[in-house]
């Protein structure tokens, strides 16, 4: 072993060397100076570690500038706080994954209320009849009769509504038909009616 006084470990303890975090904590001017420079907060202010002598030396904006300039200070970028994993995860969502019972924490009806279930139907099926009243396919007495029982919950989706409007039409026109019918027979009775009595009046005479 080489022989190393004793005076010479007591001059090493007594060089004060201070640890990496305690050299940045002392460079607290610096890196206020820089966020007000960067015009962003202290924590995305970047000091290089290799030259910690030369930033602490710094004392001004101007220098702080020139270290920025050197590359010596950095603003770090904004940590990326990325929506793909929520994205796959809803777009799974919508195939109707992961909405077994364990995943649902409200009640059924909190979860969608049987109210909004309710206005959006209605609103559906007066959206159509307005459509239809405007398009001439129903008047005014038919609309306000499909309205109402709209409001009356008979039709349960608007393929319903639909088909009783055609059905109750078709019923219309039928009767119409009939009532058309009926009235030309009678006209023709009454012709007929009309000809017999001419007929014995020319033999009378």
């Amino acid at each position: 072993w080489l022989k190393v006084p004793g005076y010479f470990f007591r001059r090493v303890a007594r060089l004060h060397i201070p640890p990496p975090h305690r050299q940045f904590e002392a460079m607290k001017l610096q890196k206020r100076l820089a966020a007000e420079i960067k015009k962003c907060g202290r924590g995305r202010i970047w000091l290089d570690p290799n030259e910690s002598n030369e930033i602490s030396m710094a004392n001004s904006r101007f220098n702080i500038r020139k270290l920025i300039k050197d590359g010596l200070i950095i603003r770090k970028a904004v940590k990326m706080h990325s929506r793909s994993r929520v994205r796959k995860n809803l777009e799974a969502k919508r195939k109707g994954r992961h909405t077994g019972i364990g995943k649902r924490r409200g009640t059924k009806e909190a979860r969608l209320p049987s109210k909004v279930i309710w206005m959006r139907r209605q609103r559906v099926l007066r959206r159509l009849l307005r459509k239809y009243r405007q398009q001439k396919k129903i008047d005014k007495h038919l609309y306000h009769f499909f309205y109402r029982h709209a409001k009356g919950n008979m039709y349960k989706n608007k393929r319903v509504l639909v088909e009783a409007i055609h059905k109750l039409k078709a019923e219309q026109v039928k009767a119409k038909g009939l009532l058309e019918q009926q009235e030309a027979r009678k006209e023709k009775a009454k012709i007929q009616k009309t000809k017999k009595l001419q007929k014995k009046e020319d033999l009378l005479k």
